[in-house]
């Protein structure tokens, strides 16, 4: 059975030793499915996360033309290893002008920008489109880069819904800026070699440098004539767990990330909050953590430089605002940043997660702490973390053995967990 409309979560009456696994890293899995697909053989990426986004993913490639075989992975449930057929830079399906090739990619961002720049080296034509969301979300840096290529891109105010015009590889360069996001750079980048594009990337960025630097590393690491490649844990999706330990100690991540691919990686130096955490250089998606974290911290706590929460799958630094006053945290909003004060009076509250799979896992850890909190619409986690409430109930040492509630007072068992 699918997860209940509302949940609610029971706080942690003491300690709990336990060593909770995470699923495979989203940014790395869809980079590696991008780098395989363009390979000159047969790539087995291994620690895949399988979960709506990768799906949205690898469901657009195959509809692209590629074969991507699925196994199971016995030491993650929400981890596949996936063994794509690598065709040297060929993308083999697209439409054409006047009936393109249609590609649905939700409210994927990463895949969205991705297969972007990808589709172009399809001779033949493809309309990407998504969530209403998704069609709001920025785009036209991307779309500039690929017309300086001369490929054709038709799209009102350069957003989605847009069809691209894939005309093959070009011998040209183009330029991007890391302004509003290192995607549209990674998107050029992962596509380069076969394109055998010239992407030249201006400005500096503090904020998106260490994804721009994920892919650079990728791309020098991947097995691009074909083999094997392993998929770290995500480290945002380890947050959550590692956060617990301001509430109790005792919980671990097992296998933590350690190639330095992954800023939330610093996660736990986090732990026990300094009074400012920046966007810029400490923490990516992680930050979200914090912020929740923050109320129950012995000293004010500023987060600075969070612009680039307000374009992701929903306005987050107003959501966690609202949803964190609406709990009884002294939060304060100037700019893009947030002030959060020591909240001893945090009471439980009805938190709308506004379809946004980090906001939904941030609260859940509230919860742990505060009586009576109560998530709307939880099984968005399936984003990224479709077995994130299972692990929360499991009991130790796998999980944490935390009691979930439904809208009735009924405890939910693990079969009525699993988010899809």
């Amino acid at each position: 059975m699918p997860l209940p409309d509302f949940i609610e979560m029971v706080p942690m009456t003491g300690p709990v030793m336990a060593d909770v696994t995470v699923p495979g890293s989203k940014s790395i899995t869809n980079r590696a499915l991008i780098l395989a697909a363009l390979a000159d053989g047969e790539v087995r990426l291994t620690g895949a996360l399988w979960s709506e986004d990768t799906q949205i993913m690898v469901d657009a490639l195959r509809l692209l033309g590629f074969e991507i075989a699925v196994a199971e992975d016995a030491a993650e449930a929400c981890n596949r290893h996936l063994t794509v057929q690598g065709l040297g830079g060929r993308v083999p399906n697209a439409g054409t002008a006047e009936s393109p090739l249609e590609i649905h990619v939700g409210n994927a961002g990463t895949a969205a920008r991705f297969l972007g720049a990808f589709v172009c080296l399809a001779e033949g034509s493809v309309r990407l489109s998504g969530v209403d969301r998704m069609h709001v979300r920025p785009q036209g840096e991307l779309f500039h880069s690929l017309r300086r290529m001369k490929y054709r891109i038709d799209s009102d105010n350069d957003l989605l819904p847009a069809v691209f015009h894939g005309t093959g590889p070009r011998e040209m360069a183009c330029s991007v800026s890391l302004q509003q996001s290192s995607q549209f750079a990674s998107a050029l980048l992962l596509s380069a070699r076969a394109g055998t594009w010239i992407v030249d990337i201006v400005g500096d960025n503090a904020d998106e440098a260490p994804y721009l630097n994920m892919t650079r590393e990728l791309i020098e690491t991947f097995p691009h004539a074909g083999g094997e490649f392993a998929i770290e844990p995500d480290a945002s999706s380890g947050s959550y767990f590692l956060g617990i330990n301001c509430i109790h100690e005792g919980v671990e991540v097992a296998h933590w990330p350690l190639t330095g691919w992954q800023i939330d990686a610093q996660f736990p130096r986090f732990i026990n909050l300094p009074r400012e955490v920046t966007h810029n250089t400490d923490l990516g998606d992680s930050i979200m953590t914090a912020i929740v974290l923050a109320p129950l911290a012995e000293h004010p706590v500023s987060f600075p430089a969070l612009h680039r929460l307000r374009v992701q799958e929903c306005e987050r630094v107003r959501a966690l605002r609202t949803e964190l006053t609406k709990c009884g945290a002294r939060i304060t909003e100037e700019g893009d940043t947030l002030h959060v004060e020591p909240s001893p009076e945090l009471h439980g509250a009805e938190i709308d997660t506004y379809n946004d799979h980090r906001m939904t896992m941030c609260f859940a850890m509230l919860g742990l702490k505060v009586s009576g909190i109560r998530l709307r619409n939880p099984s968005c986690v399936k984003k990224t973390f479709p077995d994130f409430f299972q692990k929360l109930a499991a009991a130790p040492p796998a999980g944490l053995g935390v009691e979930i509630r439904d809208a009735d007072g009924n405890t939910l068992s693990s079969e009525d967990l699993f988010a899809e």
